[in-house]
């Protein structure tokens, strides 16, 4: 098919500007509210506005509009996608836990600890956090990641 010359350059716009907003969504870490929804529908899969709400903890009361709100925002940053379910959509993570864990820590070794990972793991030895089993599987995946370097 035969686009215009206006359609092009309309469809380069379009394509151009999803381009920059997936590029935004892959950089920006998501707020406080968003990750404790992203970390219910990464528990359950997949699920409606009811099923996240049900998937609060005790005591947090959200309103189901908040709720629905911050997943369209999900969804608005790529992060989520919607299928319509009846009445309402099903929101599936479309981000997977493993890239924005990876994503959050180069976030912080860049911007907290200088860029530098080492500074990262002696904080954490240097809090008193972890337990002696924590430190002997660190030194295990430390020597694994080591046979295959």
């Amino acid at each position: 098919m035969i686009y215009s010359r206006e359609t092009q350059v309309a469809k380069t716009k379009v394509k151009a500007k999803s381009l920059v907003k997936a590029s935004e969504s892959e950089s920006k870490l998501l707020t406080e509210g968003e990750l404790e929804l992203m970390t219910i529908l990464w528990r359950i899969g997949e699920g409606s506005v009811a099923d996240v709400i049900a998937g609060l903890p005790a005591g947090r009361d959200l309103a189901y509009t908040s709720v629905s709100t911050i997943l369209r925002i999900l969804e608005q940053k790529m992060v989520v996608t919607t299928r319509k379910e009846g009445r309402g959509h099903i929101y599936v993570p479309s981000l997977e836990k493993s890239t924005y864990e990876a994503r959050t820590v180069r976030h912080i070794v860049d911007r907290v600890f200088d860029g530098t990972p080492v500074a990262l793991v002696k904080q954490l030895l240097d809090s008193g956090q972890l337990k002696s089993k924590d430190i002997e599987e660190l030194k295990l995946l430390i020597n694994r990641q080591k046979e295959t370097k």
